[in-house]
């Protein structure tokens, strides 16, 4: 039996860049792979505070624009023999929002569709990305997706 986890929420951050909406995409400290926002849910916490709570902690990003994703990000974790689930937000950025990342990213970039693409280590990112593009940049997503902060 392989069990099912869903411990860790993610998050994709949107911004104007110049005129040109991007994805924020950071190169994480382990592993040396480009990736989105992502952290554990702490036992006081539900699923979209602790996005907030990663986005401020990892790029200083405070989250005011707050969406439900619609997407579940799934793979194989051979290291603990699970099935990991989670759950995808999307956020709305101010534009040319300036990013501070923490002592788990050694860089960070806003990347076009493509270059996000281009970057993605999993085949899975690539599919969120444009799932993501899809249905937070090309459309405008569905107020009923709108997660009420506070």
């Amino acid at each position: 039996m392989i069990p099912v986890r869903c411990a860790v929420v993610s998050g994709i951050a949107l911004s104007e860049v110049n005129g040109q909406t991007k994805i924020l995409l950071m190169k994480r400290t382990k592993g040396g792979f480009w990736c989105h926002v992502a952290g554990t849910v702490e036992s006081n916490e539900l699923g979209w505070q602790t996005i907030i709570r990663e986005f401020k902690e990892e790029t200083q990003i405070d989250v005011g624009d707050l969406y439900n994703g619609q997407y579940l990000e799934q793979f194989y974790e051979n290291n603990l023999n699970t099935i990991e689930v989670i759950p995808v937000f999307v956020i709305y950025c101010k534009p040319n929002q300036p990013v501070i990342i923490n002592h788990e990213h050694t860089e960070y970039k806003w990347c076009t569709l493509n270059e996000a693409k281009e970057l993605a280590a999993f085949p899975g990112q690539k599919v969120l990305y444009d799932h993501v593009w899809h249905y937070f940049v090309d459309n405008k997503p569905s107020e009923l997706m709108r997660v009420k902060i506070g």
